[in-house]
């Protein structure tokens, strides 16, 4: 969700925060791409507009947003083609400065002729086609013409008072940042510097300051520094008087502070980089800094002293508190992230942000970058199930989940604006992809109703949405739009704040005086609305709080809005009606509070005059402001209610220095206007006088003089209207129909009660109807249309549910769980409420009202858990019910498995886990050449191989949004030997039990037993057990060369068996560990399972021997058991349920394992370093297993 830029007033806002409290940035985006500045910007460049992909954006404020550092003036170092031009755009209103902005992306290059005729002023004298008057001639082709329609052009050159300043040894410096303070202060600061787009760094920069509103001008390098390079100029918004220089931070992070307008400075180092900054609306020294590290900092001393509020902060996600809303001028809301990267909405004093001073006014965490604080509001948003949800808090008070009509489903949300207690939106739904829909909210900002469908929507040059609407500055309620209809786009006006809208009616006659045939609504007058963070596109619309009836804006007339074809279009009463002005895109200012409107063409060649018209753009006189053609790159107007003298920014070619054409246009008025200079105009809409529910009348200066107006007139009077059933929208859950009702829309019930309705209370029941907000209209229809307030009837319980409060069926063990218990109708404040969640704890409560921040649970065990919930009042009851999923994180997959089998017998897998119990589990096992898996519910499995070889066991275990798993390898054979083998204590006193060094054993035993016995290294498959005292296994393995020839014989498997038992025997077999520590190996005792399985098949001699060991003496045991149990494996099953589980021994068994007893279980960190380890020796793997009990001596026959 966020804010988003908004044709006029939200987009004429959106030019005041590049242009800064009474600065001016320009850029050619034809030099480095269209971008909005050229060089990467200075993070703190971009004002607060830039929306997530999908998410709630808004649009930044003056005072709220972070502070932008002086838009650029950016001078192209290449030439142009002759298409490219340059654009003008006025500073937004309530800014303070008038500022417009002009530049280009190069230069064309031109022939020595056309570059003299240039020089000399011809060919650049050409007036917009037109009728000329005061005896100039007519060009051809007008001839008898009605003069009273067509706009007139005086040829006659007239010249302005004017003064150049060029900043001499600057002429490579390609950026310039502007401040103007303005309201009576003759100071002007300029910063220009070179950016080096090769190495992305400015790499020279110099200061100029005039004190004579900029007809001279001081360089002021010596003393910030001549070796200091200053990348971004600051003005304090409430007192211009302050300025703050930021230095390049590849080379120092330092600021230099200036409280007297740039005379002097003071420079104190930073011990961190700042990447953007925040000046309170109110308190000059309060300052916020963002670095480059996610750090939030604040000033009580306009940046002197830094303390550090909050580390992790989302970037342009920090707001100053909002007067008349927050009680503390000192309160910081802003939202940090979690070093999980959860995002939550913090508020804190700037001075005392310590973990116990910090509130968290949303319960629970929120989407990241959603935080959005404007005026008297706060949104956040919050996707659950897919789908976002927006919760706003209205003065601070506890959110609420924004209401759109039901099946909006909004996919995209952004803030336009938050005037006059209401909330302006623009929504992207499911069906849309380019455009979207308008709605307007009822003061608390919870229910909304349609305003507009299918606005028309881009993106802007760093990707944030841009729409297409236009907020008229000086009428409230008056906007104008672009839709969407059939694939044309087509401008639609409202005067009204969206309950009525219309088409544009288009000009009688063209510019020359023509009639101009086009029929309503096939045919009608589009504009362009986009006013993007890029000054210099073309689409300008621009209206002034001053001169509230005229709008100038670009476009064409037609079915539909073209990029062709554009001229420039005015309406001197609020847009009833147009004229068209020129053929040609031109940039248009206010001056003297509208009074006189100045024009500059739109043209990549260098020009010396503009056009004044004195008359609301009906005649238009011809002026030079410069006797040598300038290439225009940018205009800045003196800020105050007085803006008669304006700095045009340029140079003569593109190797020269800037130049500064200061502009006094104090001459062409005659005196200051007098009471009988104005007339009275009155506001209205296609006749109708009441707009918003009154009448208002203006003062505006009679056409025919020239009187400097000084300050606003403003209204001479304002009516209220009697009210009609157009001052009224339908309201929420109402759609109005052709015959103009409101009525209910098929997903809403008239009759559902507030559910804060309570027995003996009352409420407001809706007539279908709600008040246009900021509508004055009195007595009339307003008491029918009004909702009646009526006795709330006692209902019983319906609708109730009981969800999570993330929207999620899942919660982690140990952790808070959030459970939201919502009702549809109800006695809410008499109604019995009991939850059962499910593990034996069960809570009641009186009311609903106290479960309103929802019910906190924390669950202790893993499982899926039925949460009950019953509410009951005197008439009735209604239960509802949750099946959570309590599970905690799985962190370790271990894969159990014999490392060798028989072909043809049954193999057990099993997944141990580490936590034992997780919750809910998905088990999905690859063996073998299977091409598809097996997917079970259960950790074991059984299967057989029915040839030999080696085979890899897979199995993933899918536990919520975590996936683990584990890879064995296990070789298959017709038959083996298998003897278990022990070590000399010493060996003990050196094992630390950890895999790796198994591992590395293993491959020494191994390497022991090939020099002691001459075996070749294919038979032998060594695995070092887990655990102490120090135990291996050995196998005996057939060995086949690749060919399939020459494979072992059982008589060959007993023969090299007979032979490891003598040399182990004799103790033949040992390694030296480290200098002077030598270890013996030795044939183990007999164990009470047996380690191989005892069938038929196997040769008789085998029995023998073991016959032969037994009567010896060593053992009493009669081996008829088939399988023995992995007594580590077994500590890891016993964990996990409790009960016994099957595991798999280096060869197949039948028998149940026995129990370990409770003393015997290890260590959760010590099971864990004791799982199963398996590592391919040639083409056999060997694995490693816990084993703890004491065995005897054996060599079976398999």
């Amino acid at each position: 969700m966020g804010k988003v830029g908004a044709g006029g007033g939200s987009q004429a806002r959106l030019s005041a925060l590049l242009a800064g409290a009474g600065l001016l940035v320009l850029c050619a985006p034809g030099v480095c791409g269209g971008g909005s500045c050229c060089p990467p910007p200075h993070p703190s460049s971009a004002p607060r507009s830039a929306s997530t992909p999908r998410g709630f954006s808004h649009q930044g404020r003056s005072g709220r947003a972070p502070a932008t550092p002086l838009p650029l003036v950016v001078r192209p170092p290449f030439s142009v083609a002759p298409g490219d031009r340059a654009l003008s755009l006025e500073r937004a209103r309530g800014t303070g400065a008038s500022v417009a902005v002009a530049a280009r992306s190069g230069r064309r290059r031109r022939s020595g002729a056309d570059q003299e005729k240039a020089e000399r002023g011809e060919g650049a004298s050409r007036s917009p086609r037109g009728v000329l008057r005061d005896g100039g001639q007519q060009e051809p082709g007008t001839r008898e013409r009605d003069l009273g329609k067509a706009t007139r052009f005086r040829m006659e050159e007239l010249r302005l008072t004017s003064t150049t300043f060029a900043l001499t040894g600057d002429s490579a410096h390609n950026q310039a940042m502007v401040h103007w303070s303005g309201h009576n202060s003759s100071v002007i600061l300029i910063l220009t510097k070179l950016y080096d787009y090769n190495l992305g760094s400015i790499t020279e920069s110099s200061l100029w300051r005039s004190t004579d509103y900029g007809t001279t001008y001081e360089k002021l390098n010596d003393k910030v520094g001549l070796k200091t390079i200053l990348s971004y100029l600051y003005v304090c918004p409430t007192n211009k008087r302050k300025i703050m220089l930021l230095t390049d931070p590849e080379i120092e992070s330092s600021l230099l502070i200036s409280s007297d307008e740039g005379a002097t400075y003071q420079k104190y180092r930073l011990n961190f980089y700042i990447q953007s900054l925040l000046f309170h609306p109110k308190q000059e020294d309060w300052i916020l800094a963002y670095s480059q590290d996610q750090k939030l900092y604040s000033s009580a001393e306009f940046g002197r002293r830094w303390q550090l509020i909050q580390e992790g902060v989302v970037p342009n996600r920090f707001y100053w508190s909002v007067m008349g809303s927050n009680k503390e001028p000192d309160l910081v809301h802003l939202e940090a992230r979690t070093v999980d990267g959860h995002s939550h909405y913090l508020t804190c004093r700037m001075q005392n942000c310590t973990e116990a001073n910090r509130n968290q006014p949303f319960p629970g965490y929120i989407d990241p970058d959603s935080l959005i604080v404007q005026d008297h509001y706060v949104f956040v948003q919050l996707t659950s199930g897919g789908r976002p949800h927006y919760y706003v808090s209205y003065r601070r008070n506890a959110f609420a989940q924004m209401k759109l009509p039901k099946y909006a489903l909004p996919k995209d949300m952004h803030v336009i604006s938050t005037d006059e207690n209401q909330v302006f939106a623009a929504v992207q739904e499911w069906n849309q992809n380019d455009t979207y829909n308008l709605y307007i909210s009822d003061t608390r900002g919870v229910y909304f109703t349609l305003a507009l469908e299918n606005v028309q929507s881009s993106r802007g040059p760093e990707g944030n949405i841009m729409i297409d609407l236009y907020e008229v500055a000086g009428i409230k309620g008056m906007f104008l739009a672009n839709k969407k209809i059939d694939n044309q786009v087509k401008t639609f006006i409202t005067y009204n704040k969206g309950r009525d809208w219309r088409l544009l009616q288009a000009p009688d006659t063209d510019l020359r005086g023509d009639p101009v045939h086009c029929l309503l609504p096939y045919c009608s007058l589009h504009l362009h609305l986009k006013v993007s963070e890029n000054p210099y596109t073309s689409g300008i619309i621009a209206s002034k709080d001053t001169a509230p009836s005229i709008i100038v804006a670009s476009g064409n007339i037609g079915s539909e809005l073209s990029d062709t074809d554009i001229s420039m279009f005015v309406s001197s009463d609020a847009g009833n009606t147009w004229r068209q002005i020129f053929e040609e895109e031109h940039s248009v200012l206010y001056l003297d509070q509208g009074g006189v409107l100045v024009a500059m063409k739109h043209t990549s060649l260098p020009i010396r005059h503009l056009w004044l018209s004195f008359d609301e753009g009906r005649s238009w006189s011809k002026y030079s402001f410069t006797s040598i053609p300038l290439f225009v790159d940018g205009v800045l107007g003196e800020p105050g209610e007085e803006t008669l003298i304006m700095t045009v920014f340029g140079h003569f070619s593109h190797r020269s220095e800037w130049q500064l054409v200061k502009v006094d246009y104090k001459s062409i008025f005659d005196r200051r206007c007098a009471e009988e200079d104005y007339r009275p105009w009155q506001l209205h809409s296609q006749g109708e006088a009441c707009i918003m529910g009154a009448k208002r009348i203006y003062k505006k200066r009679k056409s025919e003089r020239k009187c400097m107006q000084g300050k606003y007139a403003g209204a001479m009077e304002s009516e209220p209207c009697v009210c009609t059933e157009a001052d009224f929208d339908c309201d929420y859950g109402y759609e109005r129909h052709s015959n103009g009702q409101c009525l209910p829309a098929f997903w809403f019930n008239p009759s559902s009660l507030s559910k804060d309705c309570s027995l003996g209370q009352s409420y407001l029941n809706s007539t279908g109807y709600r008040k246009v907000v900021s509508n004055n209209c009195t007595d009339g229809v307003r008491e029918q249309y009004t909702a009646k307030p009526q006795k709330c009837p006692g209902k019983a319980p319906r609708g109730l549910r009981i969800v999570t409060a993330d929207g999620k069926l899942t919660a982690e063990q140990g952790h808070n769980v959030t459970l939201m218990v919502q009702l549809e109708e109800g006695d809410v404040q008499r109604t019995l409420i009991q939850v059962d969640f499910g593990d034996g704890i069960a809570v009641s409560y009186v009311n609903l009202s106290s479960t309103e921040d929802g019910i906190k649970h924390v669950y202790q065990n893993v499982g899926i858990f039925r949460v009950t919930v019953q509410v009951d009042n005197s008439l009735g009851s209604d239960s509802a019910v949750l099946y959570l999923h309590v599970t905690c994180p799985l962190e370790h997959v271990h894969l159990s498995l014999p490392f060798v089998t028989t072909k043809n017998k049954e193999v057990n897998a099993t997944a141990v886990l580490w936590p034992s119990q997780v919750g809910t589990l998905t088990y999905v096992w690859w063996y073998g050449n299977n091409t598809e898996p097996l997917i079970t519910l259960e950790g074991s499995i059984s299967f057989r191989f029915t040839s030999e070889g080696m085979n890899t066991i897979t199995v993933q275990v899918s536990a919520g949004n975590a996936i683990l798993q584990d890879t064995k390898t296990i070789a298959v054979y017709e038959e083996f030997r298998s003897l278990r083998l022990s070590f000399s204590p010493n060996l003990d006193d050196y094992n630390p039990d950890i895999p790796e060094w198994r591992r590395d054993i293993g491959r020494v035993i191994k390497k022991s037993l090939v020099e002691a016995t001459g075996v070749p290294g294919q038979h032998i498959l060594v695995a070092v057990l887990p655990g102490l005292p120090t135990t291996a296994e050995l196998f005996v393995l057939p060995y086949q060369d690749p060919a399939g020839e020459n494979k072992r014989s059982t008589d060959d498997l007993e023969q090299i068996s007979e032979l490891l038992i003598h040399k182990l025997n004799q103790n033949s077999v040992h390694f030296e560990l480290k200098p002077g520590v030598r270890v013996f190996v030795h044939a183990a005792h007999l164990t009470a399972a047996p380690l191989v399985d005892l069938t038929p098949t196997h040769s008789g001699s085998a029995m023998l021997m073991l016959l032969s060991v037994v009567f010896v003496g060593l053992a009493v045991f009669v081996i008829y058991k088939f399988k023995r149990k992995i007594p580590g494996i077994n500590v890891y099953a016993q964990m996990q349920n409790e009960k016994e589980q099957e595991m798999i021994s280096p060869v197949s068994h039948s028998e149940s394992r026995p129990n370990v007893p409770q003393t015997e279980l290890r260590r959760p960190g010590q099971l864990i370093d004791e799982k199963v380890e398996s590592q391919l020796i040639g083409n056999i793997s060997i694995v490693a297993e816990n084993q703890s009990t004491k065995e005897t001596p054996t060599y079976v026959n398999v």
